[in-house]
């Protein structure tokens, strides 16, 4: 198994896995066109796509996912309750999932795993292949639960939230009602609850741990990898973030 982001930023977010040439997608914060060109930029064909796995309602994480899914004729998967807001539940290429309930698509298992997130029914996701070797997809949600500790204990890869600095946040330029969702119990981890929640999964047989999200005006990247750097025992440098307008490397596991 192998994964790369396609982006990951407020401006929106996609992440491809692939096993045995075929692939799935982590949410499609893009329209069509631009997701279409960051697979190119990654070498993947979009013809091996099987289907798009969204997490919750907001435009950054499935704003391209329908017309996508349509263009593909490939199925898309959510939550009833984000499929409620996107108008989706009549769409023919639906499919509803459900928190703890595995979806095998190919040779992946993906897991979904509720969130502490102010949308309606929001989903994050483990994926397993055959092989046993798990990924773990997380990011939008604003509080550590012991649920999502027990989920994503295990996983040979992370790809988590570093959305923003406290007090960037606090003097940063929103209003004072989306720095308080921003920074609430429902809204988005700061640099500090990543790097707990890392040193909470740490084991030896993690191999890596991909920071992204990152806010544009509540954060800076030295800030994430000077947090990331102490509890994964390597120097700043060393920590991989991910890009808004940039496509990753990709990262086998």
């Amino acid at each position: 198994m192998r994964y790369a982001s396609l982006g990951s930023g407020s401006r929106g977010n996609a992440t491809v896995v692939t096993d045995n040439e075929r692939a799935v997608l982590i949410d499609c914060g893009f329209s069509r066109k631009s997701l279409l060109t960051r697979l190119q930029q990654a070498g993947l064909d979009a013809a091996c796509l099987d289907g798009v796995f969204v997490t919750h309602e907001h435009g950054d994480h499935a704003k391209g996912v329908q017309s996508l899914c349509e263009t593909l004729n490939v199925p898309f998967y959510s939550s009833f309750g984000t499929a409620r807001k996107m108008e989706w539940a009549e769409h023919p290429l639906w499919r509803c999932i459900r928190s703890d309930e595995v979806v095998t698509v190919g040779s992946l298992a993906l897991l979904p795993v509720v969130v502490p997130h102010d949308a309606e029914e929001p989903l994050q996701f483990v994926i397993e292949n055959t092989a046993g070797r798990r990924l773990g997809v997380l990011s939008d949600l604003g509080t550590l639960t012991p649920h999502i500790l027990s989920s994503y204990s295990g996983c040979h890869g992370l790809q988590v939230e570093a959305n923003h600095d406290p007090q960037m946040l606090q003097n940063g330029p929103y209003p004072p009602s989306l720095r308080a969702r921003v920074a609430g119990n429902f809204g988005h981890l700061s640099n500090q609850q990543c790097a707990d929640l890392v040193a909470r999964l740490h084991w030896d047989g993690l191999s890596y741990v991909t920071a992204g999200h990152i806010s544009e005006k509540n954060n800076a990247r030295a800030l994430v990898s000077q947090s990331l750097s102490a509890v994964l025992g390597c120097g700043p440098q060393d920590v991989m973030l991910l890009e808004q307008d940039g496509v990753s490397p990709w990262l086998q596991l």
